[in-house]
């Protein structure tokens, strides 16, 4: 699993064991962004990756 903090920012390199990868996009969910995940994995850890910088709100 991650050995990492739940709220680290700024780039990374990341080492992980999984036992299965999906590459998806966020998609706007109400006031949030979700990323909708195989019905099977209800109840499972998970780790959320983002993969692009995001800009700086002013």
């Amino acid at each position: 699993m991650f050995n990492l903090c739940s709220n680290m920012t700024g780039q990374m390199e990341v080492h992980t064991t999984a036992f299965q990868v999906l590459d998806k996009m966020v998609k706007s969910i109400g006031n949030s962004g979700g990323v909708l995940v195989p019905k099977k994995w209800v109840g499972k850890k998970v780790k959320i990756l983002l993969l692009e910088e995001v800009a700086e709100e002013e």
